[in-house]
């Protein structure tokens, strides 16, 4: 057993929100296990979490060979054995209601380490059932979601494919390296791409040349992914290629 597992308190740190155990004037260290308590019945529910992170990555790096696991056992059995102790109190005193209080609170606070147990540290078979279970139907849940999206995906795939004249897929680049750059009235693009390789993705996968499949990396040479793109690694369209230039409209009078 190691001789500290919890960050200790600063001498004369009198922050009531603290996630560090123990007082601000000096204390017994050998009793830190109820200075923990303490410090947790002081938390809420939503604060459980950075209560336990700020104790652990103390812990862990206290000790070069710490574990989480070592530290998640230690704290599970402070927190069983409280509650246990406070099963066995006497029901018929005044201290009956804050002490029921504190069996609740501490339940809950095992809720939320159960959450975190990928160990099964002292779990009853029943807890483990029930845990099983639940991991169970969350994986058929995923399962489903993934099920319906692969369907969509698939009323959307198509085995057909545009045809480019052998030789012209570069002015096929350049119009559409031209519809990538247009503006509209408002000085914003016509079209925006989520990501960079789009363009050279959609040609790659819906257009052959004479029916053959054209090279992902043939094409992404010539189309840089933004104007401050390092230029020397992409090919411009030759002019011989350059047979369309997309123009605005005139605008027609009413």
């Amino acid at each position: 057993m190691r001789p500290q597992y919890f960050k200790h308190r600063k001498l004369f740190d009198f922050d009531k929100k603290t996630n560090d155990v123990g007082f601000p004037l000096p204390w017994k260290r050998g009793n830190e296990d109820n200075h923990f308590l303490y410090r947790l019945y002081k938390k809420s529910n939503l604060q459980y979490q950075s209560f336990y992170e700020h104790q652990l990555q103390f812990f862990l790096k206290l000790y070069p060979d710490a574990t989480e696991q070592e530290f998640f056992v230690h704290v599970k059995q402070i927190i069983t054995d409280a509650i246990t102790a406070l099963v066995s109190k006497n029901r018929y005193t005044s201290k009956h209601a804050q002490e029921r209080s504190n069996r609740l609170q501490l339940q809950e606070f095992l809720d939320y380490l159960n959450t975190l147990d990928q160990w099964f540290i002292q779990s009853t078979d029943q807890e483990t059932i029930k845990r099983q279970l639940e991991e169970i139907g969350k994986l058929i849940s995923d399962n489903k979601k993934l099920k319906e999206e692969n369907r969509k995906l698939r009323e959307l795939e198509t085995k057909d494919y545009i045809d480019i004249r052998e030789g012209r897929q570069r002015t096929l680049y350049h119009l559409l390296l031209q519809i990538r750059d247009l503006k509209l009235d408002d000085g914003k693009e016509l079209v925006n791409a989520t990501t960079l390789n789009i363009w050279s993705k959609m040609i790659s996968k819906y257009f052959r040349i004479d029916g053959k499949e054209i090279s992902f990396e043939s094409i992404k040479r010539y189309f840089p992914p933004d104007n401050s793109a390092d230029l020397t690694k992409y090919k411009e369209i030759p002019k011989k290629d350059q047979l369309f230039t997309i123009s605005p409209s005139k605008k027609r009078r009413l």
